[in-house]
Parts: C-alpha cells; structure tokens; sequence
C-alpha cells in the first residue's frame, strides 16, 4: 500500500480525525431533564438576564473557532476553503491531543474582507477564541485587525503570530550559540507574506531593527508599489534606502548574521552563505523543501541551521506555540494577542532549551514541557498587565 492510500484510509475510517464526545450520560429522564429539557430552559433564562454567564454555562467558554478561507496554505498556495479543512482539522486534533482544547474546523469561502469579518462576527458568541488560518496577505492582516478591534475574545492567526513566536525563540538560542547579542543582529528575511511580515514586525518590536525585508520582486522599499501598504509602512519604519529597491537576496545578503527564509525551495546559495558575517545563521523554513539544503549550507560555513522540517534537527513549527498558547489565553483574562505577549512566550520556549547548541536552539515538537511552559508565561503575563 502506498503512504497516500494509508493516509486515505486512515482519514477515511472515522470520516476525519475528529469527533464530538458528550459530558453527561443521558439514560433516565431525571438525565434528561437536567442536560436537555426542561432544565436548559432555566440556563436560557439566566443567560437571558446576563449573557456573560454564557461562557460559564455553555461550551462557548472552552471552544476556539479554527477558521480558513483556504487561499494560502503552506506549500500548497491558494486550494480553496474544502481543501483547506484537512489542515485545520488536523490542527484542531492537536489541539486536543496536545492542550486539552475544543477547536472545531469551519471553513470560510473566499469572500471579500467586510463579509469575511462581518461573517466571523455573526458567530463569535459561540466561541471563546479565533484561530484564523491559511488566509493569504494582505486579506488575513484586515481581516485579524478588523476583529481584534470589534471582539472581545482573543483572535490569533497562526501563519502570523505563531510563527513570529516560534522564531523569535529559536532566534534567541541561536544568537546565544553563536555569542551575538540579538538587537545587534544584522538580518534579511526573504518572503515577506503573512509569515515573514509579522516574523519581521515582531523583530522589529522587540528592538532588532537592522532587518532587510526581500520578496519576489527584490528588496521591499517604503515607495514600492508592488507590495501593500502593511510591507511599505514596515520598510519605511525600517529606513529601508531606496538605492536598494527591487535588488535581488544576493545583493543584500553580504554581512548579515541572520537569514530568515519563509518563502521558496532553493533561493538560497552556497556562495550566498560564504558572503554573510561570521558564523551565520540559516532558517530556512520553506517545506517541504527548505531555502537551502541543510547540508549544503552548513559546508559554506553555517552555524546554526533551523528548518521547519522533522527531518533535520531544529524544527522551527508552530505546534510550539498555538496548543499552549490558546490554553493560556483561555485560563486568563488575555484578549490580544500583541507583541508584548508573543515575546514573552517566544522567552519562555527559549528558555526550555537551558543549553543551546548547534543541534538544539528549540525544544522538540513532542517536549512535555512546552504546552505547560507556554500556558503559565500567557498566565504570569496576564497577571502583569492587571
């Protein structure tokens, strides 16, 4: 049998990875009457009076909506909002598996942003959180901004914020590794999409602000039309020159510490790496096949070397953050997910790894420690900014 007939057939057993299991026997009519009628009547009437009680009484207080569009999902671009769902399903099982969170998988058809937003809106009081994903930039930047701003719930994209995280953390040990101070690293990211603008952003908060941002059409500079308006304010915060518009990765990638790659297979060259500061270090996250091979950068005198593959070590995956994450979130009073918080967390990840080296800057994707680690720093922060 081939692995895609074994992965049909295991998806096809229980039609999918999940299902919902109930709280209470229902078996007598005393049962009956308490979990379904007349005794629901009651918690109407009492949610009626205070709708908050809601999040006490019903499953809204521990159910994450896990919503896509299906325009941009990793490797495989823009597929759709049906063949999107076997992503967020498989999301949703982790976040059972892993955190002991109810998420539930809704797929979301390609509409414009107002009826995406006004959409989500109509359902939010079924739901204790918003975990967008797969949703391609600019949409999902208007979309997330738009809705953090209108609810009350935290909302979370994690082709964004998580993976911003997980980086920043690695980012951290690495930097260590290598006995450079973080602020003071010189960086070029490459693929300046939903995950590389808010990777860069988040660098940018935190104090690093010698970052080149590069995508497909070369350097991003504060007047270039070709990319939206969240790139061109983030370059011009950056103070990007304009003498280096449009410039490919090879002309700016001389004397920088760091590459970040989220973008595509084979962008980066071994001749690329040889230009960089000493000891340079490589993320190259694109999957399934990463900027550069591994191999190939480490001989042109890498390092550290992440990816966001299991085949290599230092997987940088966002299953480090959004499990934990999303616990925390739902054991505290935390309603943004800003930048403030997505350090703190990336600090906590960190700091898992007590002694970093070459081979581990990140902790591993089935470390029990992580979901823990990461819920009670959203904890300990939510109680900072009482």
């Amino acid at each position: 049998m081939s692995e895609l007939e074994e992965i049909l057939k295991l998806h096809a057993l229980h039609t999918g990875v999940l299902d919902i299991k109930s709280d209470l026997d229902v078996t007598n009519r005393q049962e009956l009457a308490q979990a379904y009628t007349p005794g629901v009547s009651m918690l109407s009437k009492q949610i009626e009076a205070h709708p908050e009680l809601k999040d006490k009484y019903t499953m809204s207080g521990k159910l994450v909506a896990l919503i896509t569009d299906g325009t941009a999902v990793l490797g495989l671009g823009n597929i759709g909002p049906a063949a999107g769902l076997p992503v967020i399903e498989g999301k949703a099982l982790l976040y059972k598996d892993l955190a002991d969170i109810n998420a539930i998988p809704i797929a979301l058809n390609q509409v414009d942003i107002a009826q995406a937003v006004a959409t989500i809106k109509n359902i939010s009081l079924s739901f204790a959180g918003i975990h967008l994903e797969d949703i391609a930039a600019p949409r999902c930047f208007e979309i997330e901004e738009q809705l953090s701003n209108s609810l009350e719930i935290p909302v979370y994209h994690d082709d964004q914020e998580g993976t911003a995280i997980v980086v920043l953390a690695g980012l951290i040990n690495a930097a260590k590794v290598v006995h450079k101070n973080l602020q003071d690293l010189h960086i070029v990211i490459n693929g300046v999409g939903a995950s590389g603008f808010a990777t860069a952003r988040l660098l940018y908060q935190i104090g690093i602000k010698h970052l080149v941002l590069v995508d497909k059409q070369g350097v991003i500079t504060a007047d270039d039309t070709h990319y939206n308006e969240y790139q061109r304010n983030l370059a011009r915060k950056l103070q990007t020159p304009v003498a280096l518009k449009n410039q490919p990765l090879a002309a700016v990638i001389a004397h920088q510490d760091v590459f970040i790659g989220l973008s595509d297979k084979n962008v980066l060259q071994a001749q690329d790496v040889q230009k960089m500061n000493s000891q340079p270090i490589i993320f190259a996250l694109a999957n399934p096949i990463p900027e550069i091979d591994p191999q190939i950068a480490q001989q042109a005198g890498a390092a550290v070397i992440a990816t966001g593959s299991s085949k290599y070590p230092n997987q940088v995956n966002n299953i480090l953050a959004f499990p934990g994450l999303f616990k925390g979130l739902l054991d505290s009073s935390i309603t943004k997910v800003d930048a403030g918080l997505q350090k703190v967390v990336a600090q906590a990840l960190a700091q898992i790894v007590t002694q970093p080296t070459t081979q581990k800057i990140i902790p591993d994707v089935f470390d029990k420690q992580v979901v823990a680690t990461v819920s009670q720093a959203v904890q300990d922060y939510s109680q900072q900014q009482k």
